[in-house]
This record gives C-alpha cells, sequence and structure tokens, in this order.
C-alpha cells in the first residue's frame, strides 16, 4: 500500500506513521530523513541539496523529487510505504503523480491529520530536546527523570526557539497556508482521508489501522 501522510507540525504524522510501518513491514519514508542520508552520503543530489542549504534557500521541487524518486525505487518500498513531509504543494503532489505513473504504481490513499493550534500549542511547547544526543523528552508526556537533564547521555536538555508557543501558532499558520490548496486537490481526486488528530493517540492509530486493513483488503474508502 502506497500511503502519502499530512498534517501540521505536531500532529503525530511520525509517531503514527513509525507505528503504522512496524505493523505492516513497510518503510516510514520521511523526506527530512532522505534529504539527511543524501548529504551524509556525499550523493550527487545530497551534494546539489546542500548547495541550496548553504545558501539558505529553499531546496527546488525537481531536486526534491529526484530524491523521493530514488527512495521509492529501492528494494524495501517495493511492497507499499508511508510517505511523510512530501509533497508539500499542488505541483509536488503533480511530479509525485507523474513519477509513480512513470514507475507503474499510483497511490492508495493520502492520510490528512488535521490538529487544531489549542492541542499542538501545548503538545510541542512541551518538548525537550538533548543538546547533547539529541533524544526528545515531553515535560508532560515523557520526562527526564531529572528535569533539565538527559537520562542517556547527562546532557541538558532544551527547548528549541521553534518549540515556543508564538514560533509553533506561525509554524502553524503557515502549513495551513502553503497546504490548503493541496489538502482540496487530493480531496477533489477522492484520495483524501481526514482523521482528528487531537484526540488520544492510541484512539487515532485503531482508526487509522482500520483504514490500512481496509486498503489491504482493497477496499481503502
Amino acid at each position: 500500500m502506497n500511503i502519502v501522510f499530512l498534517g501540521p507540525p505536531g500532529a503525530g504524522k511520525g509517531t503514527q506513521a513509525e507505528k503504522l510501518a512496524h505493523t505492516y513491514s513497510i518503510p516510514h519514508i520521511s523526506t527530512g530523513d532522505i534529504l539527511r542520508e543524501e548529504i551524509k552520503a556525499g550523493t550527487d543530489l545530497g551534494k546539489l541539496a546542500q548547495s541550496y542549504i548553504d545558501d539558505g534557500n529553499l531546496i527546488p521541487d525537481d531536486v526534491a523529487g529526484g530524491i523521493i524518486k530514488n527512495r521509492l525505487q529501492k528494494d524495501d518500498a517495493g511492497g507499499g510505504y508511508i510517505l511523510d513531509g512530501f509533497p508539500r504543494t499542488v505541483p509536488q503532489a503533480e511530479m509525485l503523480e507523474k513519477l509513480l505513473e512513470e514507475m507503474g504504481s499510483g497511490l492508495d490513499r493520502v492520510v490528512y491529520l488535521d490538529a487544531s493550534p489549542e492541542v499542538i500549542v501545548p503538545r510541542l511547547s512541551g518538548r525537550r530536546v538533548c543538546k547533547q544526543c539529541g533524544k526528545i523528552y515531553h515535560i508532560k508526556n515523557m520526562p527526564s527523570a531529572e528535569e533539565g537533564v538527559c537520562d542517556v547521555c547527562g546532557g541538558e536538555t532544551y527547548q528549541r526557539p521553534d518549540d515556543r508557543p508564538e514560533a509553533i501558532r506561525q509554524r502553524f499558520q503557515v502549513y495551513r497556508d502553503k497546504t490548503a490548496d493541496l489538502i482540496e486537490w487530493y480531496d477533489k481526486k477522492g484520495l483524501l482521508t481526514r482523521f482528528n488528530a487531537d484526540i488520544v493517540k492510541e484512539e487515532t492509530f485503531d482508526e487509522l489501522k482500520e483504514l490500512f486493513d481496509r486498503i489491504e483488503e482493497g477496499n481503502g474508502h
């Protein structure tokens, strides 16, 4: 099954995608992770992407599309995947559609995890990250044993600037503005399924699993 996950920062895309990927033995393809891997490996695409990043520019659609194409052609994606972080715009969605057609494939569903700022702000603003090893905590849901100290390496935990409430609200609005057309585009194609990501994670997972089961059975609507 080939699935795209959409949703604002803090909606739980990564958490749900990881659990579902494990349940159905398909890869969770995070575009951010791919990009870091390409850059670390020093591939031509990675070097090209790094040049844009170094200049403070966004990576062009054709470069992002090339990176996605490389990843989707790997053997582990042959039985399906969950694509998280791409597409973000209608032109990127059109590019993905064309790419999949060339591969003799297509999308089964586009999952939109919709969450409100009232839920997202406290969810993200409570996040703390270890400066040394990068482990993520949450002051309410998953605190470290000692406040401000990482359980793993003893490093200092801190709140990232973009996890402050005012920054989160800004990121949320930017996401909504940029992806409104994309949501509508997939909706018109009959591919979009919306989920309320404000509810408890376990409930969202159960609902998502029901959808994935229907897709496996050949009835994903």
